[in-house]
């Protein structure tokens, strides 16, 4: 496994994942703070902010989701969620309040470092694209480099991914994709629960949308997935 750099807070109140857990990141080359509970979690987050977030959904007390929502009131750190076969209304709810990604109990901890691994590398892309690298469509605006989006001046608070797909559909306007085509190359997946890019489709339009309702700009195309209409505004 190849040497990554960051820190890494795990969030989970089962001492044994968590202890898997740190030792496979700190294999990978990462540093671990660990947290017993969510409050704890809320705690370190604040002390020593990480570069990401492994977050159990279901925990005593304050749970993962809404250590998630609170996390996503005061930061965009990449978030990724772990939760157990067979609860998807939790792992769609823990999308739709900002988490970038999600690794389904029982889990193979050499599958969790790959998975952190590459959504720390797609939050850490402006450091390889050219700084003056922007992409506009009207009063949207995505600045790759600095990862930054505005919408009529404004600042658009997107997580990894909501940037990551809202730049893809941005440089392939007119051009109809998949669930599965989207998974592929915006999330790197050559498989898993296309769920994910419905939830993260509903959260952009929220964003970009006039009338998420009544999307004029990342438009359904039935049987097929979502195409991307510019001149929209």
């Amino acid at each position: 496994m190849s040497e990554q750099s960051g820190r890494i807070l795990v969030v989970d109140d089962d001492e044994t994942v968590r202890d898997v857990v740190r030792r496979y990141l700190e294999l990978a080359g990462f540093t671990v703070d660990l947290a017993g509970d969510g409050a704890e979690g809320l705690r370190v987050f604040a002390e020593r902010p990480p570069d990401l977030v492994v977050l159990d959904v279901m925990m005593p007390g304050i749970n993962g989701l809404e250590v998630c929502k609170r996390l996503r009131q005061v930061s965009q750190v990449p978030i990724v969620m772990l939760t157990a076969l067979g609860e998807e209304e939790n792992r769609i709810a823990g999308l739709q309040l900002g988490a970038d990604d999600y690794v389904t109990k029982p889990f193979s901890p050499k599958e969790l470092a790959l998975r952190v691994t590459s959504v720390l590398r797609r939050a850490r892309m402006p450091n390889q694209a050219p700084a003056a690298a922007e992409l506009t469509d009207g009063n949207l605006t995505l600045q790759l480099g600095a990862r930054q989006a505005s919408l009529s001046g404004s600042e658009l608070p997107l997580t990894t991914r909501e940037f990551d797909l809202l730049a893809f559909f941005l440089g392939h306007p007119g051009k109809a994709f998949s669930r599965a085509d989207l998974l592929e190359k915006v999330w790197g997946w050559d498989f898993g629960d296309q769920s994910t890019v419905t939830v993260h489709v509903r959260r952009l339009r929220e964003k970009i949308e006039r009338d998420p309702a009544k999307p004029a700009r990342v438009a359904t195309v039935w049987g097929v997935g979502y195409r991307y209409d510019r001149g929209q505004s």
